[in-house]
Formats: structure tokens, C-alpha cells, sequence
């Protein structure tokens, strides 16, 4: 199973600049909305599969991209919870 991940953003500027550089780096990422339980400043998130997470924490560190956090969906509740910062 390829569970997919989201990273939510403060500013639509950082959410863009990280849609750039992942899509160079030919990571598989959809751009979506932001769901209402995650608080961020930015409306857009990016979606992209568990098995690139380390490639894409390396990029958003590396580049100093600036983000919300990375979420991952509670099977449990059917919301989403926080991976990491």
C-alpha cells in the first residue's frame, strides 16, 4: 500500500516554489485543496505518495522551503495527523 501524504503551507508563495522544485526532481505530486481540520494560511496542499517522503523532506530542508507539516490520514478517525514539521 502506497498511503499518500500532504504538506500544507502558510503562504501560496512556499506552496508553489515547493510544487516547482518537486515536480523537477520528478516527484508525483497533486495539488488540492487544503482540508478544513488542518489549520494553515495557505489554501492549496500538495499530495504525493509515502514512498518519496524522504526525497521530498530532503528538498523542502534543502531548499528551506517553508511549510505547515506533513500529514498523513488517522484510519481511525478519518481525519488527518500530523507526520512532521
Amino acid at each position: 500500500m502506497n498511503e499518500e501524504l500532504l504538506i500544507a503551507f502558510d503562504s501560496t508563495q512556499q506552496a508553489l516554489r515547493a510544487e516547482m522544485l518537486l515536480e523537477y526532481a520528478e516527484i508525483e505530486i497533486d495539488i488540492c485543496p487544503t482540508p478544513k481540520e488542518i489549520t494553515a494560511g495557505c489554501a492549496m496542499s500538495i499530495q504525493f505518495f509515502r514512498s518519496a517522503l524522504i526525497e521530498v523532506e530532503k528538498i523542502v530542508d534543502e531548499q528551506k522551503i517553508e511549510i505547515r507539516g506533513i500529514y498523513g490520514k488517522n484510519e481511525q478517525t478519518g481525519g488527518y495527523q500530523l507526520i512532521t514539521e
